[in-house]
């Protein structure tokens, strides 16, 4: 283990410039596009943990703009799914998004409590569909059918056995 880890000190001894300064901006990265190199760095540029950096991010990145989005929407369009789909979506494709570069795995309890928070405030007055009972007529139907079947099964049976004929 000492070996594995002296090799890493030694392997990242090399990236680092003549200055002494390391030639990565960050020590952890998801992927290296322009927008992850700028998330990483950010969070390392300010010294902040990445556990620390990631609300501040969703709330700056994701969160205003989903935010700005649905306050220029009128209130009552906020419950119909075709109005707020592409939006919930991206939302969503952001705080992934952020999330990878960091290397946090998604979804977490953050993004939960996010998600949480945006439904009981935009979609807390949105009609739900509740499951009811079906129509009287139908239950019936479905009670009544089986019960007779039962003794229509039973006479079928007596009948084919008071014949003595067990081969059909």
């Amino acid at each position: 283990m000492k070996r594995a880890l002296g090799f890493i000190g030694v392997f990242l001894s090399f990236l680092s410039d003549v200055t002494g300064q390391s030639s990565l901006p960050f020590a952890a990265c998801g992927n290296n596009s322009h927008q992850c190199v700028h998330l990483c760095g950010f969070c390392h540029y300010n010294n902040i943990p990445t556990m620390e950096c990631l609300p501040s991010l969703y709330d700056h990145l994701c969160l205003s703009k989903f935010e700005t989005a649905m306050d220029s929407l009128n209130s009552s369009e906020w419950c119909i799914w075709g109005n707020v789909n592409s939006l919930y979506s991206n939302l969503s494709h952001c705080t992934e998004e952020i999330s990878d570069c960091l290397l946090i795995p998604w979804p977490n309890p953050l993004v939960e409590m996010t998600f949480v928070d945006i439904h009981s405030r935009f979609f807390q007055d949105c009609p739900t569909e509740e499951l009811s009972d079906p129509p009287p007529a139908i239950i019936l139907a479905l009670v009544i059918t089986p019960i007779c079947l039962i003794p229509v099964m039973v006479s079928l049976v007596v009948l084919k056995t008071k014949n003595g004929d067990g081969s059909s």
